[in-house]
């Protein structure tokens, strides 16, 4: 099969940042040190299939890393993906891609030239829980981008029925631990940017609405957060979104 992401314009390289496996695509003239993103796959998904992504935003002129969550990709991917296993394995997933996420940043800066100053975060689904997680978390990062996720953490787990367990309850205080609805203070006035399909039947829209109005209450300036909904769009990344995500980080990276 013939691969058309190839460029004389866009390297990119298969890496391992320590024991995490991910793509690295950047401008082949880019000026060091280079502004940088870190994306994060979908449940299910992998970094392969988020190179076009990555290839547009290095394209724009950004360093773009691609890392495989735990439990896909090269990472003991899972046998099936289904309800049971997201039930099982969606949050911890989750933790693991926050807490690795200072690794990956630090290697970024250490081996591939990324400017520490100039980080921003990305997802989409459960990457963008993942994306507000870290953003939430770490005052480093410059911008959060997050297409079709939540940063309604609670609000999301509500509307899931699972039978209580020790685990369970230990997931749900982590969450509500790591919840960036319960970190304002770490985010206002931050550049945020959440891109979401108002007929999503995978992460629907009520509980990013909930954290944007609750959070777009404490900015002083407005101009730093943008919430954006696409009518009668489902779980999809569009291209309008990308152009969006984009103009964003032009504006904020």
């Amino acid at each position: 099969m013939t691969d058309y992401l190839k460029s004389s314009f866009i390297t990119e390289e298969k890496v391992r940042i320590q024991e995490i496996p991910a793509v690295v695509l950047r401008p082949r003239e880019a000026e060091k040190p280079i502004p940088s993103i870190i994306f994060y796959h979908g449940w299910s998904s992998n970094k392969e299939l988020q190179r076009l992504r990555g290839f547009i935003l290095a394209s724009a002129g950004y360093q773009v890393a691609l890392p495989d969550a735990v439990y896909h990709g090269e990472r003991n991917p899972l046998p099936r993906y289904d309800d049971e296993a997201a039930i099982k394995y969606f949050w911890d997933v989750i933790f693991n891609n926050v807490e690795e996420y200072s690794t990956i940043v630090g290697e970024l800066v250490l081996k591939y030239n990324a400017d520490a100053k100039r980080i921003a975060v990305m997802g989409n689904s459960m990457g963008g829980f993942t994306a507000g997680g870290i953003f939430a978390n770490n005052r480093d990062v410059k911008v959060l981008t997050v297409f079709n996720g939540s940063c309604g953490w609670e609000i999301f787990n509500e509307n899931i029925e699972v039978p209580s367990s020790e685990k369970i309850e230990t997931i749900r205080q982590r969450v509500k631990d790591m919840n960036p609805m319960n970190n304002l203070d770490m985010l206002k006035d931050r550049p945020i940017l959440l891109l979401h399909g108002d007929s999503d039947t995978v992460v629907p829209i009520d509980s990013q609405r909930i954290f944007y109005n609750k959070l777009n209450s404490l900015y002083n300036n407005k101009d730093k957060i943008k919430f954006i909904e696409y009518p009668r769009l489902n779980h999809f990344v569009t291209t309008n979104m990308m152009e969006e995500s984009i103009n964003w980080l032009g504006k904020y990276l």
